[in-house]
């Protein structure tokens, strides 16, 4: 791997039993597993964090009467 950063955690003993079990059944490495938990972490992260954008410019919108893409289209054009 190309970059890595060799880091050290600690876990909970069931959590980290949870891993290994978890790298052991789909043929990964427990590196791998803590990776894709992380990647997996951060994914829904920025999701929710483009919600929270998207309904706050969603309520200003409605504020400003724009429901529609039509809506939005006649705005535009001012």
């Amino acid at each position: 791997m190309t970059g890595a950063v060799k880091k050290t955690i600690s876990l909970p003993k069931q959590l980290a039993a949870q891993v290994e079990d978890r790298a052991r059944a789909e043929g990964k490495t427990v590196s791998g597993v803590v990776q894709e938990a992380l990647r997996e972490a951060q994914a829904r992260r920025l999701r929710r964090e483009f919600k929270k954008i998207q309904g706050y410019w969603s309520a200003k919108a409605r504020e400003k009467g724009i429901l529609t893409e039509r809506d939005l289209q006649r705005i535009l054009r001012k």
